[in-house]
C-alpha cells in the first residue's frame, strides 16, 4: 500500500491524493483546483492550468471529501482524461456538487449551458452518494477494499474517509490496514454543523495541517470581535467588504450576523442605523443557491441551529438580508456603495480575492479610507487576498486584473472564523483515537504549519512516524 500526493503538498490548494493497492488498482481522494502561486508536485497543474498530470491506469474510483473548489475543481478535467469510475461522496455533497461544478465551468471554461449540462449529466451518472457511518464494499473493481464516510464538520456534507484494506486470498500474511484521509476537518464550534469525532483506530492518517501552528479564538470571543470590528468600521459610514467562499464561510457568517442582530436589534451599528436596520448583502448567485440548498438540508444542521429554527428565527434568511443575482444590479450596487454614505456589510466571493464579484468592490473601494476589508478565512500564498492582508495595513498596494490598486481602506483579519480545525483540534483528532496510527502524513498546509504540527505530534507520540511529503 502506497500513497501519492498530487496536490496540497506545498500549500493548501489542489487537494488530490492517490491510494495505491497491492494489486495495482488505486483510488483518488479529491481532485481540486490550485489557487495563487501553488502548483502540483510536477509543476504541470497550477492556477489556470487544471491539468491531470498523472496516469489514470488502474484508478478505479474517486472519493470526494467535500465540495470546495480546491477539492473538486479538476473533476471535469479528470473525466475528460478518461476517468469512468464511481464518484463517491456523502448524500449532501452529491446535491451540492453540481452547483459548484456548473459555476466553475461557467466562470473558467464556457458559458455554453449545453456543454455544462453534458458535464453535469456525466457526473450525475457516476455519482455514488453514501450516508455517513456505513461501510461500503468497493466490489470487484477494488477487491478487498471498503470505505466509510464520517462527519468532518467543515462544511455541509464534508467527510473524512476511512479505508479498510483486507488481504486478498493467498496473501494471508499481509496485515489488514486502516487508512484515514482527513479531508478538511472543522473546528468543534463551527455553526450549523456537528463536531467531528476521530475514528477508533487507524494505521495511517493523511492529515490536513492548515492551522497546524496556531489556535483559534473561541466562538463567543470571535462573535464579540466581529460585532466590534463592524461597529468600528461603520463609524465613518462606509462599507465592510467580506471576501468569503460561497459555501461554508458565507453561511457561517450569516448565522453569526443574524445572532448579533437578534441580540442587538436596537443598538446602533452605525450613527443613525441600528443593527436591526443594517443591510447585509450577499452579492453572489452561487452563495444564494447554497443558502437555499442549506435550508433544504436543514435536517443535517446541528441541534443549536435547529433550535433557532424552532424558535422562529431564520439564520440564513433574516429580514435585512439582501441577495444580489443579476450582474447589472451588482455593478450598480458597487458604484452606489462606493460613492454614498450608506453603511452596509457586503459578503462576496471569491474568498481569496482571486476572482468573482469581490474584485469589483475592491477595485472601487480599496483606495477610499471610509471602507474596510474583513478577512475571515485563510489567504493562500500568491493570492490577492494574501497581498491585501499583508500590505494593506502598511498602506501598500495590490494588483487586481492588471491594475495597481492603492490600499487606503482599513484591513482586518478575524482568524477565529476559519472552518478549519486549529492546532489543538488536529492534535486531538490523532490523540483521542483509541488505537493511534503508526504513521501520520501531513498535507494541506504551508511549511511552517506542517513543521510545527509534526514536532508536536512527535513530542506527544514518540513512536509515531510523522511524514511531510
Amino acid at each position: 500500500m502506497e500513497i501519492t500526493h498530487h496536490g496540497a503538498v506545498d500549500g493548501v490548494t489542489g487537494s488530490c491524493h492517490q491510494l495505491h493497492l497491492p494489486g495495482g488498482e488505486s483510488v483518488l481522494v479529491d481532485c481540486g483546483l490550485f489557487q495563487g502561486a501553488e502548483t502540483s508536485a510536477d509543476g504541470r497543474a497550477a492556477a489556470g492550468r487544471p491539468e491531470i498530470g498523472f496516469a489514470l491506469d488502474g484508478v478505479r474510483a474517486l472519493v470526494l471529501t467535500h465540495v470546495h473548489i480546491d477539492h473538486v475543481g479538476r473533476l471535469p478535467f479528470l473525466l475528460a482524461a478518461g476517468f469512468e469510475g464511481p464518484i463517491v461522496c456523502t448524500t449532501a455533497s452529491a446535491q451540492l456538487l453540481p452547483l459548484v461544478i456548473a459555476d466553475a465551468l461557467e466562470v473558467g471554461v464556457t458559458r455554453d449551458r449545453r456543454l455544462i449540462e453534458r458535464v453535469l449529466d456525466r457526473i450525475r451518472r457516476q455519482l455514488l452518494p453514501l450516508p455517513y457511518g456505513q461501510w461500503h464494499e468497493m466490489g470487484a473493481a477494488l477487491p478487498g477494499l471498503r470505505l466509510r464516510l464520517q462527519p468532518a464538520g467543515h462544511i455541509l456534507g464534508s467527510a473524512y474517509v476511512e479505508f479498510d484494506l483486507r488481504p486478498r486470498a493467498g496473501r494471508a500474511a499481509a496485515p489488514r490496514q486502516r487508512i484515514v484521509f482527513s479531508g478538511d476537518l472543522g473546528a468543534p464550534w463551527t455553526p450549523l454543523l456537528a463536531s467531528p469525532r476521530p475514528p477508533l483506530r487507524a494505521d495511517v492518517v493523511v492529515l490536513e495541517s492548515t492551522y497546524g501552528d496556531r489556535e483559534h479564538e473561541d466562538r463567543r470571543t470571535r462573535r464579540r470581535r466581529l460585532q466590534a470590528i463592524v461597529e468600528r468600521a461603520l463609524a465613518d459610514r462606509g462599507t465592510v467588504l467580506v471576501p468569503a467562499f460561497s459555501i461554508g464561510r458565507t453561511q457561517e457568517l450569516l448565522y453569526e450576523l443574524e445572532d448579533i442582530i437578534h441580540r442587538n436589534r436596537a443598538r446602533p451599528a452605525a450613527a443613525g442605523v441600528p443593527w436591526g436596520e443594517l443591510d447585509v448583502i450577499v452579492d453572489s448567485p452561487l452563495a444564494t443557491a447554497f443558502n437555499a440548498a442549506y435550508l433544504q438540508l436543514r435536517g443535517q444542521w446541528d441541534a443549536e441551529a435547529r433550535r433557532r429554527l424552532a424558535a422562529g428565527r431564520q439564520p440564513l434568511a433574516f429580514e435585512r438580508l439582501v441577495a444580489v443575482s443579476e450582474h447589472e444590479n451588482h455593478l450598480r450596487l458597487v458604484q452606489g456603495l462606493a460613492s454614498s454614505a450608506r453603511p452596509s456589510i457586503v459578503i462576496a466571493a471569491s474568498g481569496m480575492c482571486a476572482g468573482g464579484r469581490i474584485v469589483d468592490y475592491l477595485k472601487a473601494m480599496l483606495p477610499d479610507a471610509r471602507h474596510d476589508v474583513l478577512f475571515c478565512g485563510y489567504q493562500a500564498e500568491g493570492t490577492p487576498g494574501r497581498a491585501i492582508q499583508q500590505y494593506g495595513p502598511r498602506g501598500g498596494w495590490v494588483e487586481l486584473e492588471g491594475r495597481r490598486i492603492d490600499i487606503r481602506a482599513r484591513v482586518h483579519t478575524l482568524g477565529g472564523f476559519s472552518a478549519h480545525a486549529d492546532r489543538r483540534n488536529l492534535l486531538d483528532f490523532i490523540g483521542r483515537m483509541r488505537f493511534p496510527p503508526r504513521q501520520v502524513r501531513l498535507v494541506h498546509g504551508e511549511a511552517a504549519a506542517k513543521r510545527a504540527l509534526a514536532d508536536e505530534l512527535q513530542r506527544r507520540h514518540p513512536g509515531m512516524e510523522v511524514v511531510i511529503p
